[in-house]
């Protein structure tokens, strides 16, 4: 039988309409155009897995409400999108499209201060979306882990999803990472989406996921892809593969958490 799966983190983008400056420092291997069609032909290509749909993250563009345009053309367009995090500044006034399922502010990128998410705005904010009943995206540099720790903990009532295991790197995953990570888990709403690791050493894959395995609450744990990113430091087939490895093909973490975590009905 297929593996049913939702992949919670994926992006696309049209050069042609975009401005995406953070392409820039990066090694142009992902410095075109993608659409959903193309990720949903590099599932096919896997074999085996149903690619139920996934959920659409914001690409840190220049113009937000042009990508909120776009992305609900697209929705219109196709299904597989069941889910849309879109680009807002976290505090209690803050513009969101009324069909986003939730709010991604992108907190590890230079521009931001390392203490914006214990600004007096950003946590009333996190009060405002928990009350919408609609989840915080969290992108984080390492280092700002305890920082989103304190945050999330002054609101524990906020459903908020850590993005890419932390951005844990090899030279990151010390006592202090784990010892941050064991802490997080211990909210009561926070997800933890499986993926941004580096594939290629595959001692530190390992390492890091059985750790994840062993420390969050299994119905906290969402499967992501960050496709098309993803291709930088792996492809989606042997991402997919190193998740499976550690995790088997555990329903929770593929497809039932997220409709949970997002309010996805299939």
């Amino acid at each position: 039988m297929a593996l049913q799966l939702i992949d919670a983190h994926f992006h696309v983008w049209d050069l042609d309409a975009q401005e995406l400056p953070w392409l820039e420092g990066t090694d142009g291997s992902i410095t075109h155009t993608y659409t959903l069609e193309e990720l949903e032909v590099a599932y096919a290509a896997i074999g085996g897995v149903d690619f139920l749909g996934g959920v659409y993250v914001e690409v840190d563009g220049v113009d937000p409400l042009l990508e909120d345009r776009l992305t609900w053309e697209r929705m219109s367009q196709d299904p597989k999108i069941l889910a849309t995090m879109m680009r807002a500044r976290v505090e209690p006034w803050m513009r969101l499209p009324v069909f986003a399922t939730g709010v991604r502010e992108p907190l590890h990128i230079g521009s931001q201060p390392k203490d914006r998410a214990l600004a007096p705005n950003f946590i009333a904010g996190l009060r405002v979306l928990a009350g919408a009943g609609k989840p915080f995206e969290s992108c984080n540099r390492v280092e700002d882990l305890p920082i989103a720790l304190e945050a999330f903990s002054q609101v524990p009532e906020a459903t908020a999803v850590l993005n890419h295991l932390g951005n844990v790197t090899p030279e990151s995953f010390t006592e202090d990472y784990r010892a941050t990570m064991a802490s997080l888990a211990q909210l009561p709403n926070l997800y933890l989406k499986v993926s941004g690791f580096p594939t290629a050493d595959k001692d530190f894959a390992t390492s890091v996921l059985t750790f994840v395995k062993e420390t969050f609450d299994p119905a906290r744990l969402l499967y992501a892809s960050n496709w098309p990113v993803v291709g930088m430091y792996s492809s989606l087939a042997e991402h997919l593969a190193s998740v499976r490895e550690v995790f088997g093909d555990d329903e929770r973490l593929f497809c039932e958490n997220a409709c949970d975590c997002y309010g996805i009905q299939l």
